[in-house]
């Protein structure tokens, strides 16, 4: 590979020089810095960004880990915060923990040893059913800032972005009891992560503070087959208005099952889920969603760690950025 110092030799200019015209510095006049790149060019030469990281002590690089990379919400997730970071001079580089607690604490120490400034991680389900943090805690400890979103740990002192899943849910249900609707199930197939479970209280607390409902919950675990559970669940409890989903899955089979069983959708029952746009062009009738705006959690995780990034020995408190969902109502409510 050519190198800075071969390039100075050949035009007979010191290797500040070079690297000076290369990043376009005023203080290089413009013929040398027609002469430097286009000898760059000729090389094909390529700044050497392992030698850049040990000089600058930063690789401007963010370590990304999320739990599943075939679900959709992070997957748009990851797309607002390689945007964002792209717009800074960042790379991102992307581990899936696969819900593992083992693989987020490999994906941890692998990056943190000189890969990475900093991380952007949504917590995985192994961490939380185990109520597991240390090992967030230790790569703070070794000055690489965390920025959480959606799956957060409430004991790791980091900047988190958040949706406001208790009163979305909240609303949500609300929203149904407006519509008279009196028998309303709670479907939920990630009743053990942190989400999960403050959709269930959100729910929990618009049915209480109306004294003729009962709360209905039905949760779906990760062996059952969620198809047969909730055709099963509709047939047990006769006269079911309106469903709840606290997933897109959920949703979308409550919406199908109950069309399949003669249901009249939203007649009948009324359907609302936490989903995408798409997923609601994808059923008939459309899905009612609550929107949690993934992009958007992206875009502010990564403005979050890049400002801790560059403003290290700063001290300021960390934030919580809490992004309001949108109930977007379409075919499947009143």
């Amino acid at each position: 590979m050519v190198t800075l110092k071969q390039l100075a030799k050949e035009l007979n200019v010191s290797i500040s020089t070079v690297s000076k015209a290369l990043n376009n510095s005023e203080e290089i006049g413009e013929e040398t810095v027609r002469r430097v790149k286009e000898l760059a060019n000729l090389y094909n030469y390529r700044p050497n960004k392992v030698a850049l990281s040990l000089k600058n002590n930063k690789t401007k690089t963010i370590g990304v880990i999320i739990p599943n990379i075939l679900n959709r919400f992070l997957a748009k997730v990851l797309f607002g915060i390689e945007r964002e970071a792209s717009k800074h001079g960042y790379n991102i580089i992307t581990c899936i923990s696969n819900e593992s607690l083992q693989k987020e604490k490999e994906s941890l120490q692998f990056l943190a040893n000189g890969s990475v400034d900093g991380f952007i991680l949504s917590v995985s389900q192994e961490s939380q059913m185990n109520n597991e943090v240390d090992h967030f805690k230790n790569t703070i400890k070794q000055g690489l800032p965390i920025v959480m979103f959606d799956r957060v740990a409430h004991d790791v002192m980091c900047d988190k972005v958040i949706v406001d899943d208790f009163d979305a849910t909240y609303n949500a249900t609300k929203s149904l009891i407006e519509e008279g609707r009196k028998k309303i199930v709670f479907i939920s197939n990630i009743n053990d992560i942190s989400v999960g479970k403050l959709r269930e209280r959100g729910y929990n607390k618009a049915i209480l503070e109306n004294g003729n409902l009962e709360a209905l919950v039905l949760k779906i675990k990760k062996k059952d087959d969620q198809a047969k559970k909730i055709k099963s669940f509709y047939k047990k409890n006769k006269n079911i208005e309106g469903v709840i989903a606290a997933d897109s899955s959920s949703g979308i089979i409550a919406l199908n099952t109950a069309v399949n069983l003669g249901l009249k959708v939203p007649k009948d029952v009324s359907v609302i889920a936490f989903a995408s746009k798409s997923d609601s062009n994808h059923t008939i009738p459309r899905l009612t969603t609550i929107r949690q705006h993934a992009k958007v959690i992206g875009t502010h995780a990564a403005e979050l760690l890049i400002n801790r990034m560059q403003n290290t020995g700063v001290e300021t408190d960390m934030k919580t950025k809490i992004i309001k969902t949108s109930l977007i109502k379409n075919s499947s409510t009143l």
